[in-house]
């Protein structure tokens, strides 16, 4: 199926809470919401995070993950699981073991390693672990340049180690992975999709702005999104990149960094009348 077949698109988000409000959990709670699907959450850790940067991360015990993942499975259900900042291996490893309990659900993982100022958020072993329990019950991936770099230990300089880099990525496990190259220099953005089909490039004029954060959970919670209301994955990166153009085009200039998209572009304002 390659356009949504009318379905609400039930999404349960595993990521970090950004305290500033334009990545992380709440980047996710806003793009599956304000594309008409429905967001669920286990949160995985605290940030104390602004545009500027990250200032502090506090944990969540990986037994309580795993609780808040399973009680909305048995409750609400999802039709998608999106996992985004998991920060250690003892993490990875609990919500992989949830992962097993829920069979047939399909899962976009986002492999955030490094938020936009820089800081690292993803421990070292942690990195073995994402691709020994994640990547294998993934059904996409979603990195970046310097993560593909980082998962598949080579430098990615341009658009054809970028394509090298995506299909290396199949090998870990996963049946399809997005290799985004907004990283890369030049006047246009190329995301390459590897899967079993081959290669699928997605390109556009890149947007010239600095107010670029949570632009990567951004991304895969609208895929994720599109996948749960029945898009196919080509389908589902599409409007993905083109709701994502657009938030960085209307961003609202909040903060003195790296300010946060406009996730709410798609939402007609409710003005008490009506």
């Amino acid at each position: 199926m390659s356009a949504g077949g009318g379905k609400r698109g039930r999404v349960l988000i595993v990521a970090g809470s950004d305290s500033g409000g334009g990545a992380g959990i709440q980047a996710d709670i806003k793009t599956v919401t304000c594309l008409g699907g429905y967001a669920m959450t286990a949160i995985t850790a605290l940030t104390a995070q602004n545009t500027q940067g990250v200032h502090g991360v506090m944990g969540v015990n990986p037994a309580f993950i795993q609780q808040q993942m399973r009680v909305v499975l048995d409750d609400i259900g999802a039709d998608v699981i999106k996992t985004g900042m998991l920060h250690n291996a003892e993490v990875i490893e609990a919500v992989a073991e949830v992962l097993d309990e829920a069979p047939g659900i399909p899962v976009v993982v986002d492999p955030v390693m490094v938020a936009q100022s820089g800081a690292s958020l993803l421990e070292p072993e942690a990195v073995r672990a994402l691709v020994r329990d994640l990547a294998p019950r993934a059904s996409l991936i979603t990195p970046n340049v310097p993560e593909a770099d980082r998962l598949i230990g080579t430098e990615i300089a341009d658009l054809e180690a970028q394509r090298h880099a995506a299909q290396a990525l199949l090998t870990i496990g996963v049946p399809a992975a997005l290799v985004k190259g907004g990283h890369l220099p030049g006047p246009e953005i190329h995301d390459v999709l590897a899967s079993a089909d081959g290669l699928e490039e997605f390109s556009g004029p890149r947007v010239r702005t600095d107010q670029t954060h949570g632009t990567g959970c951004t991304l895969a919670s609208a895929i994720a999104t599109g996948l749960a209301q029945g898009y196919d994955m080509a389908g589902a990166v599409r409007r993905a990149r083109a709701y994502l153009r657009r938030a960085l085009e209307t961003a609202p200039g909040f903060g003195k960094g790296q300010g946060p998209v406009n996730h709410a572009w798609t939402v007609q304002p409710f003005d008490g009348k009506s």
